[in-house]
């Protein structure tokens, strides 16, 4: 590991270890933001004054100040500006229907200015917010890279959302014009999008303009005098000069859902989540210039502009892919690695579960030696598809890097650094920058024992608020204990130092008195040969207080009768005890998931209580609520 980057950057900075660089990292945050940026190459058309300035306290920390960048320049512009790198590719696309194209620096760089001259020319200026409603596409990286060289915001939404969903997001956000697509490629059908960015458009008053690009070159309804195709903006050669920005301008709005109510939107800064990103990237996960980097996500998702800016940032290449992991056969994601050589890849727990079923036989058609990391994001891992993905894909030789954090962070919290030892399943350190710790429900910290992961110090990422509802920013974080931000994870941090997330802190069961997350109860599930995955919530019960309830998931053509149930139940007994035994398990053909694998325990558990579901906007599958619905009314058979 002496050839890693962090390695190395310890070694410059004259300390002994890790452990040395972590515990400084956050007793002395301004000499450690100080450091990345250094490390990072961040170019500074003003240079700062003072790395923090907490005169507004912690919850609004206001970096690098009166220091002026946009990203852009650090991201693309600089490296197409040196000889050395701006033949190198930074993008490169493969479309589900086999479609390469790629990028080089210096080409990504005129074609990010000449949209941002066309978008400026529509009277998008500074400040102004755009909304992207777009597929993995090349266009998709190019547009949001324009819109922050104007020194506007873009707003990314998921791809798979539905009028509403959009529209919300857009109404929130007071965008002015939406960029969408006519429609894209999954599992070999076309998906259309443009109508449904007609009908969010219709239910959006501040939209002004809907540019639309042409991926499928299918037949579309049109806007005389709104809609315009993304071809034929106006567009010149002539360099655009890159606004200058300051370092807490705002580039980016990104909206979570919220597990009840409207989605929150988390503001970031120009010098916030990509020097964020860029650091978990480059420094953590050893990602530089040469590298290929490829997280399997969607661009309305956290980890969308984490590829990108983690990626170009660090003078690597990014690579994005339009459809799904395993069509039109089931190695389509080993195929991708390999062809393309990719050093890091990001996938889900889910991903690798759902992988699984296919056997090994895909994966040994390909070679993986390109590999040098896996990370993994999104839920907490079981014992057995993370042992399958590091014995059966990476062979014993590739780390896994586990990694979880929030799109208010812009990257990780906890994460595993490759100097020090890993363990299935868990976390072997915070991320530098990142003063982590477990509390009780006294706020204390506690060792061996579920607690509520907090973070005691700013970070460079933290969202600055979130837009217009700075109040409601205040009390999902900021509210249970002073100075304190409480991240909503319930974690478990062991003696030798790993740590464990369980589950979200208001998923967590609590079981005569024993705090138990659903990952307990899940893991001894899914070490059923015939169980893919499972889903835990806890409803009430007049004895334990709290119970569990278990869903289940099985392999195709298998039989979920009362004899593999009695299995079932056997397992939990024998890995918790009797008295943590779930009070019913459940067979059902799918969980509710978001299109990036994240299982939704809220959705389940209001279903199956038969109460509102909040914002389920980034379901994927609607249809599996109503199948757990009628569960409890006794409808369904299995």
């Amino acid at each position: 590991m002496k050839e890693t980057r962090m390695y190395k950057w310890i070694k410059k900075l004259g300390l002994p270890d890790y452990n040395s660089l972590y515990m400084k990292s956050i007793d002395d945050i301004s000499w450690f933001w100080d450091e990345v940026v250094k490390e990072l190459d961040i170019v500074w058309t003003q240079s700062y004054e003072k790395t923090v300035d907490l005169s507004k306290g912690i919850k609004y920390p206001e970096w690098f100040t009166s220091g002026k960048m946009n990203i852009v320049q650090n991201a693309v512009d600089k490296w197409a500006d040196r000889d050395e790198t701006k033949h190198s590719r930074a993008l490169i696309w493969e479309g589900e229907d086999g479609t390469n194209i790629s990028y080089t620096f210096e080409q990504l760089s005129k074609e990010i200015s000449k949209a941002a001259v066309g978008l400026h020319s529509l009277g998008i200026n500074k400040g102004d917010v755009v909304t992207l409603y777009l597929p993995m596409i090349p266009e998709t990286v190019i547009a949001l890279l324009a819109i922050a060289k104007i020194g506007a915001i873009f707003s990314p939404a998921f791809s798979g959302y539905g009028a509403d969903a959009v529209a919300t997001r857009i109404t929130a956000s007071g965008s002015k014009v939406l960029i969408t697509a006519d429609g894209y490629y999954r599992r070999g059908k076309i998906i259309p999008m443009k109508e449904e960015a007609d009908r969010a458009a219709a239910l959006s008053p501040t939209i002004e303009k809907v540019i639309v690009i042409e991926r499928t070159g299918r037949q579309v309804p049109w806007i005389n005098g709104r809609d315009m195709k993304w071809a034929e903006l106006p567009k010149n050669e002539s360099s655009f000069k890159t606004v200058e920005t300051n370092a807490n301008d705002p580039f980016m709005l990104i909206y979570t859902s919220g597990t009840t109510g409207k989605p929150k939107g988390a503001v970031h800064t120009h010098a916030g989540f990509p020097i964020k990103s860029a650091f978990d990237a480059g420094i953590c996960m050893d990602v530089k210039r040469g590298d290929t980097l490829f997280w399997f996500t969607d661009m309305g998702w956290m980890m969308g502009p984490f590829l990108v800016f983690g990626g170009l940032v660090n003078g690597a290449s990014i690579l994005l892919y339009e459809g799904t992991p395993d069509f039109p056969e089931p190695d389509r994601i080993w195929q991708l690695i390999s062809n393309h050589k990719v050093t890091q890849l990001g996938i889900s727990p889910t991903l690798v579960r759902s992988l699984m079923k296919y056997g090994t036989e895909w994966v040994n058609k390909h070679d993986l030696s390109c590999l040098r990391a896996i990370g993994s994001t999104g839920e907490p891992w079981n014992p057995e598809p993370w042992m399958w993905l590091f014995e059966k894909v990476g062979k014993r030789l590739i780390p896994i890097m586990n990694y979880s954090g929030g799109t208010e962070i812009s990257g990780g919290i906890l994460g595993n650094v490759l100097l020090k030892p890993i363990s299935p399943i868990t976390f072997n350190s915070p991320i530098p920058g990142m003063d982590v710790h477990v509390y009780d429900e006294n706020g204390s910290s506690v060792i061996n024992q579920v607690g509520e992961l907090v973070i005691l110090k700013p970070f460079v990422g933290m969202t600055n608020g979130f837009w217009n509802e700075n109040d409601r920013y205040e009390s999902t974080y900021w509210e249970r204990w002073p100075d304190t931000w409480v991240h909503g994870d319930w974690v478990i941090k062991d003696e030798q130092g790993f740590w464990t997330i369980t589950g979200r802190s208001d998923d967590i069961l609590n079981v005569a008195g024993k705090r138990l997350g659903p990952a307990e109860l899940e893991s001894a599930l899914v070490e059923h040969p015939l169980v893919i995955e499972a889903a835990t919530i806890g409803i009430p019960d007049n004895v334990k207080g709290e119970t569990g309830v278990c869903f289940v998931v099985l392999t195709p053509g298998s039989n979920g009768n009362e004899s593999l149930k009695k299995e079932l139940y056997q397992l939990v007994v024998k890995h918790l005890g009797k008295s943590l035994q779930p009070q019913e398990i459940y067979f059902i053909s799918e969980l509710p998931k978001t299109r990036n694998g994240k299982v939704m325990r809220r959705v389940i558990k209001s279903a199956y209580l038969n109460q509102p579901s909040g914002d389920v906007s980034s379901l994927e599958n609607p249809d599996s609520v109503e199948a757990i619905r009628a569960l409890q009314e006794g409808k369904a058979s299995w």
